[in-house]
């Protein structure tokens, strides 16, 4: 059994919450920023907080969706955990400057939808085929 492997459902799990938060932050932080201007000046409020999340999804997923594919070895796992990343570092790295604020929001949530459900095939795959085994 591959230690690392044991560690896939988990890591599954947690960049599912990350691409969840991503897509929360981005739909509800116009909102609260009209509810709370000071959130503006916290991590919440700056564009760094996305990169942030980049930086977590990214290897989280490249590590989960890497370990479950090699025993079920699903195209449609890896391909939508690559679209998903692909969307999300497009949004990042244009942002509302190249995308516009409705774009840049557009593309991070299906990136997020794509990881979310990317990390959700792969944990049932993994489930049905036990892949910790």
């Amino acid at each position: 059994m591959n230690t690392l492997s044991r560690y896939t459902p988990i890591l599954d799990k947690f960049a599912v919450s990350t691409s969840a938060i991503c897509a929360i932050h981005c739909l509800c932080l116009p909102l609260l920023l009209v509810m709370f201007p000071a959130l503006g000046a916290t991590i919440f409020g700056q564009e760094s907080f996305h990169v942030l999340l980049l930086w977590m999804v990214i290897p989280l997923s490249f590590v989960a969706l890497t370990m479950g594919c090699r025993k079920h070895k699903s195209g449609l796992v890896v391909l939508s955990g690559l679209t998903g990343l692909t969307l999300l570092i497009g949004a990042a790295s244009l942002g509302h400057d190249v995308l516009g604020e409705n774009g840049e929001r557009i593309v991070t949530l299906m990136g997020a939808i794509a990881i979310a459900f990317g990390h959700m095939r792969n944990y049932t795959l993994c489930r049905r085929m036990a892949c910790d085994e």
